[in-house]
């Protein structure tokens, strides 16, 4: 007798074989009448979500979690719906040709993205990520399993109740099948579900470190995903002050809780009024500042000699422990640490970071070329924020996760991550026999045909 989770990954397996063979109208069909479905609904995802809310706020759930768990914060819910119409209008993922090569006359080897087929999906917190999930998943192709965090429940239930109410109105008109989406609610469904290698193709875990590690541990399906978010912004000698100033607070302040925020920030001692930038994230941004000894004594002396140390901006200070620059804080706080060069930076990124995203400031190119070339991060910007670092605002739509990983996917994960790749040959009755190395005189033509005028 078969068990539960093997039932459920039996059911994603051929739920994706219907998936991969559907046109793109078909699936941006769907997604658009998921999207209107989720708006309309607000209400009552609004509801479910302030129960979760009020529970996590009863049981002290930690406020950056929190601030995850909050659905209709600011413009949250609508950027999620934002995000189905975007990956619904995306260029189709499935089906492109990526080589082309005639091997001879009448027999050509065409390269082409396929959907990779099922996919785990877990993650904590956040809401959003169902509907984020699931138009990524129906846009490549793929069928998706999902697992939310026990503190999103309820909005989990009613968002999932909304999606797989719409795809079973709709699946005679479009043929998306119902099981394209699957949602689970218990840690027990996981462990079970990770042990179904012969049907699941790829896990994404989204949360914690703790999490990532544990999914890594107890299952052979291969897993996309990210540990913590260390992110380092390196204030270069020769930085624009003011840039620096507007770039460091808002990797630091704009969304302390997101794994794209800035943990770390690097000086380098000859970069001038480097002090403007401490001041300006403790008095403006309220953020604790863990200075290395040398930086909170050369800091103490500039803001004394200048009369500018106040009783907030002391308070906002403690001393720097090593701990500190491995430490995702999730929260306003900042590990701060002087370098003497940018060769110093790379250094202590490459040592310190969890290759998720790094930044240098300077009006110097070829210091940054030198950063850019030397991180060894997903992500590596010139005079930006680490917030940047979202499958939203890279033109994704959304993402399926943030991969430090280096293969199959990195960075934020959208469609192209979701996708591998198949060879298709197309021939005319010819057999390897004929040709040289398999017994035959025939040689191969091997010659590369133009990509973007073959449809297959």
């Amino acid at each position: 007798m078969s068990s539960q989770a093997e039932v459920i990954a039996r059911n994603a397996r051929k739920a994706g074989n219907v998936l991969k063979v559907l046109s793109d109208e078909q699936r941006i069909f769907i997604l658009h009448k998921i999207h209107d479905a989720l708006k309309e609904n607000a209400g009552a995802i609004k509801v479910a979500n302030e129960v979760d809310l009020k529970v996590a706020n009863e049981t002290g759930i930690k406020p950056s979690l929190i601030k995850r768990l909050d659905l209709f914060k600011g413009d949250k819910f609508e950027i999620m719906l934002q995000g189905i119409q975007e990956i619904a209008e995306l260029e189709d993922p499935v089906g492109k040709v990526l080589m082309a090569r005639e091997l001879d006359e009448g027999l050509t080897l065409y390269k082409v993205t396929a959907p990779v087929g099922v996919l785990l999906v877990i993650f904590e917190s956040r809401p959003e990520v169902i509907a984020n999930i699931t138009a990524l998943a129906i846009k490549s192709g793929n069928a998706g399993i999902l697992k939310g965090g026990k503190e999103s429940v309820n909005t989990f239930r009613e968002m999932s109740r909304i999606i797989n109410d719409c795809i079973e109105k709709y699946e005679p008109e479009c043929h998306v099948p119902v099981n394209a989406v699957q949602l689970i609610e218990t840690r027990q469904d996981v462990s079970d579900l990770l042990n179904q290698d012969d049907y699941i193709d790829l896990v994404v875990p989204r949360g914690s470190n703790a999490l990532v590690k544990q999914i890594k541990n107890n299952t052979k399906i291969p897993v996309l995903g990210h540990a913590d978010g260390i992110c380092s912004v390196y204030v270069a000698k020769d930085a624009d002050i003011e840039k620096a100033k507007r770039i460091v607070y808002d990797a630091k302040t704009n969304y302390p809780a997101g794994c794209n925020a800035m943990e770390t920030l690097l000086i380098n001692r000859e970069a001038k009024n480097w002090e403007d930038v401490l001041t300006n994230l403790i008095t403006k941004g309220d953020v604790t500042v863990h200075l290395s000894e040398d930086v909170k004594e050369a800091y103490l002396q500039k803001l004394q000699a200048s009369n500018l140390l106040t009783d907030k901006i002391r308070s906002k200070i403690v001393l720097a422990e090593e701990s500190d620059f491995y430490r995702e804080f999730l929260s306003l706080d900042c590990a701060v640490k002087f370098v003497n060069s940018t060769e110093d930076a790379i250094s202590h990124i490459n040592q310190h970071s969890s290759k998720h995203t790094d930044s240098i400031i300077t009006e110097n190119e070829a210091s940054a070329n030198k950063f850019m070339r030397g991180i060894d991060s997903a992500g590596v910007y010139w005079n930006a924020s680490t917030r940047f670092a979202d499958g939203f605002r890279y033109g994704f739509g959304a993402e399926v996760g943030i991969s430090t990983a280096k293969i199959h996917a990195r960075g934020p994960v959208g469609l192209d991550g979701l996708v591998t790749y198949q060879y298709q040959m197309r021939g005319d009755g010819q057999i390897a026999g004929d040709y040289l190395g398999a017994g035959g005189k025939k040689a191969f033509v091997h010659k590369d045909l133009d990509i973007n005028n073959i449809v297959l």
